[in-house]
C-alpha cells in the first residue's frame, strides 16, 4: 500500500523531476513528507511562493521537464499565481500542486478556503481539486499530459486528508506525451513561395519558435538576401554569426531593425507572436509561419498563413524560392545596423565620460559621472561564460542586456518576456542554477524588482545555488520614469531609497560587492563572476540613461525636455522650501 502524495511524487521522479518549488504548510504535509523519503526529488523551500512558481518555469523554460511549484491552503496558493501567469505566457509545462481544506469542509467557507478551481481557472490548461481517493492517479494523468501536451500550467488541489489517504497495491500513474511537430500543407507553401518570388525586398522577423530551425532560417535569408529582425528570445540560438540580423524591433529596438521592416515589400515572419501592433510595417504583404493556428494574424494583417513547425515548413519552402542577386536591401539594413551597434560599444566603455563627446553628454544626462549601465553589460558579456544563463529583470534591465550581451556559443537566455512581471530576474536565476549548479547563472536584475522578492536571496544561500545577481542600481523604476517623461510628465512615484543592498546581501550570506567607480567596474565584475558562490554585485548607476526607441517621435523628444524642464523647476520648489 502507498498513499496518494506518494504515488505523486513517485510519478514526477518517473518523469524526470528532480526539484520542487515551494513553502511548506499543513494541508503539503502529506506531499512534503513524501518528497523527504524519495532520494530522487529534492525539496527547494523559498520564502515567497511567487519565487517558487518563477523557478519552477525557468527550469522547464531550459530544461523540458515539467516544472513542479506548491502552495498549500488559499494565500499560499494564491502567491503562486503571479509565476504561473508567466509559465503560461511563456508556454511552459509546469503543475502546481495545491493544498486545500480538508474534504469535509471544501465549501463551508473554512479558515483559509479557497476556491482554487475558479482561482486558476484563467491560467491554467487545467483546473481540478481530488474530492475522492477513487479519483488518483486518474486526476493526476490528466493534469500532467495536459500540461506537456498544451505546454501550459495544470493545477492540482489536493486536501491534506486525502494525499495522506492509502491506495491500492499497484496504483500507477501513465503519462503520454502525444505533441508532435506539425508539417506544413504544400499549397500554402506554394503560394508563400509565389508571393515571395514575385518581391524585391523580403525582411524576415524571426521568433523563438524558429531557434531549432538555425540552419534552414539562414539559408532562407541567404537565399532571399533578407535582413532579418530578430525578437528578443530569438537571440539565443540565433544571433552569433548571423550576417543578416538587424536586432531587435519595440521599445528596445533599433533604427536598422525599423528600416528593414518600413522598407520591405514581403514581410515573412517566423516562429513568432510578436506583440507589439505598433512596430509591424503597414501595407505589407505578410506571410506568418507559426505552429499554433491561433497564432496566425493576430498581431497584424497576414495575407498567406502557414500552420506548421518552423524547421519543416522551411524544409519545404527552400526549394520553391528564388534566389535574390540584388542584396541592396540587406546592406542597406546592415550598415545601418552596424553604426547603431558601433555607437552603443561607445557607451559601453567605462571610460566614455572621460572622452570629449562623453564629458559633453555627461554634462545633460550624467553630471554626477556615474556608472553608465550599458558599460555594466558590456563588461559582463565580455567577462561571461560562454555558456552562461542570463536571467533580466522587465524593463531598463532587458534593454542593457538586448543591446549589450550576445547570445553566443552556448549562453542561454530567460526572462519575463510575455507577461512583463517585475521582480522576475533573481527567481528565474534561482531555478536554473538548480538544474546545473556548476553552470554560470546572471541575474541582470532591477533595484525594483530586486527588492520585491528580497526575502528569497536567502534561498540561494540555503541551497548554495552560485547564482550572480547584477544590480542595476539607480535608485529608479526606471522603464516607468522613461514612459513618464515621454509624454512630458515629470517623474513621480518613481524614485526609490534603497538600502545598501550590496551590505544586506551580505547580511544574507552572499558575497557582497559594491561599485559606484567607473574605474573599478570591471575588476569587481571579474571577482562576482570568478567568486564560488552566490553573489550580489551592487553597481550604483546613472538614473537619467535614456533608452531611445528606435523611430522616435517629435513628439516624444518634446515631451522629454518638456518632463526634464518640469523635474528641475519642481527640485527647485523643493530647495526654496527647505530654506
Amino acid at each position: 500500500m502507498g498513499t496518494v502524495a506518494a504515488l505523486v511524487i513517485e510519478s514526477l521522479a518517473r518523469l524526470g523531476v528532480e526539484h520542487v518549488w515551494g513553502v511548506v504548510g499543513d494541508a503539503l504535509n502529506p506531499l512534503t513528507d513524501a518528497i523527504r523519503t524519495n532520494p530522487q526529488v529534492k525539496w527547494i523551500g523559498v520564502r515567497h511562493e511567487e519565487t517558487a512558481a518563477f523557478a519552477a518555469g525557468a527550469a522547464s523554460q531550459l530544461s523540458g521537464v515539467l516544472g513542479v511549484c506548491m502552495g498549500t491552503v488559499g494565500p499560499g496558493s494564491i502567491h503562486l499565481l503571479n509565476g504561473l501567469y508567466d509559465a503560461k505566457k511563456s508556454h511552459t509545462p509546469v503543475l502546481a500542486i495545491c493544498g486545500q481544506v480538508p474534504s469535509g469542509q471544501i465549501g463551508t467557507d473554512f479558515f483559509q478556503e479557497v476556491n482554487n478551481d475558479t482561482l486558476f481557472a484563467d491560467v491554467a490548461v487545467f483546473a481540478q481539486t481530488v474530492t475522492s481517493v477513487g479519483q488518483m492517479p486518474y486526476l493526476l494523468e490528466q493534469a500532467v499530459n495536459a500540461a506537456l501536451t498544451q505546454r501550459g500550467v495544470a493545477v492540482l488541489s489536493i486536501p491534506g486528508d486525502i494525499g495522506g489517504a492509502e491506495l491500492p497495491r499497484g496504483t500507477r500513474a501513465t503519462f503520454v506525451d502525444v505533441q508532435q511537430p506539425t508539417p506544413p500543407h504544400p499549397e500554402a507553401l506554394q503560394a508563400a513561395a509565389s508571393t515571395i518570388n514575385a518581391a524585391s525586398k523580403v525582411t524576415m522577423l524571426v521568433g523563438m519558435g524558429a531557434r531549432e530551425a538555425r540552419d534552414q532560417v539562414l539559408e532562407t535569408a541567404r537565399r532571399l538576401a533578407a535582413p532579418m529582425v530578430l525578437t528578443l528570445k530569438a537571440k539565443e540560438g540565433l544571433e552569433e554569426d548571423n550576417e543578416f540580423q538587424v536586432g531587435q524591433s519595440g521599445l528596445i529596438g533599433n533604427p536598422a531593425a525599423a528600416h528593414a521592416l518600413e522598407s520591405c515589400e514581403v514581410l515573412l515572419m517566423v516562429g513568432t507572436d510578436f506583440p507589439y501592433r505598433d512596430y509591424y510595417p503597414r501595407a505589407k504583404a505578410v506571410i506568418q509561419i507559426d505552429s499554433v493556428g491561433e497564432h496566425i494574424g493576430r498581431r497584424t494583417a497576414v495575407g498567406q498563413g502557414i500552420v506548421a513547425d518552423a524547421q519543416l515548413a522551411l524544409t519545404g519552402l527552400l526549394p520553391l524560392l528564388d534566389t535574390k542577386s540584388d542584396r541592396s536591401h540587406v546592406r542597406a539594413s546592415r550598415d545601418k545596423y552596424e553604426a547603431w551597434t558601433r555607437h552603443h560599444r561607445r557607451l559601453g566603455d567605462p571610460a566614455h565620460d572621460a572622452h570629449v563627446p562623453g564629458k559633453l553628454r555627461s554634462l545633460a544626462d550624467n553630471p554626477d559621472h556615474a556608472i553608465r549601465p550599458e558599460a555594466v553589460a558590456a563588461a559582463v558579456d565580455e567577462l561571461a561564460s560562454d555558456s552562461a544563463i542570463f536571467t533580466a529583470d522587465t524593463g531598463m534591465s532587458t534593454v542593457w542586456l538586448s543591446r549589450h550581451v550576445t547570445m553566443r556559443a552556448r549562453r542561454r537566455l530567460l526572462g519575463s518576456f510575455n507577461l512583463g512581471s517585475m521582480a522576475n530576474a533573481m527567481p528565474q536565476s534561482l531555478g536554473a542554477s538548480a538544474l546545473d549548479p556548476t553552470r554560470q547563472v546572471i541575474a541582470f536584475c532591477g533595484d525594483g524588482g530586486l527588492t520585491m522578492l528580497l526575502g528569497d536571496l536567502l534561498t540561494a544561500v540555503a541551497y548554495r545555488l552560485p547564482v550572480k545577481l547584477v544590480v542595476f542600481n539607480n535608485s529608479r523604476l526606471g522603464m516607468v520614469k522613461l514612459e513618464q517623461e515621454q509624454v512630458g510628465l515629470p517623474e513621480f512615484g518613481t524614485v526609490l531609497k534603497n538600502p545598501d543592498l550590496a551590505g544586506v546581501g551580505r547580511a544574507c550570506g552572499l558575497h557582497g560587492i559594491r561599485v559606484t567607480d567607473p574605474g573599478k567596474l570591471h575588476a569587481a565584475i571579474a571577482e562576482a563572476l570568478a567568486h564560488d558562490g552566490p553573489v550580489l554585485l551592487d553597481v550604483v548607476t546613472n538614473p537619467d540613461e535614456v533608452s531611445i526607441p528606435p523611430q522616435a517621435t517629435i513628439g516624444q523628444a518634446w515631451g522629454l525636455a518638456t518632463a526634464r524642464l518640469k523635474e528641475v523647476r519642481d527640485a527647485g520648489q523643493r530647495g526654496a522650501s527647505a530654506l
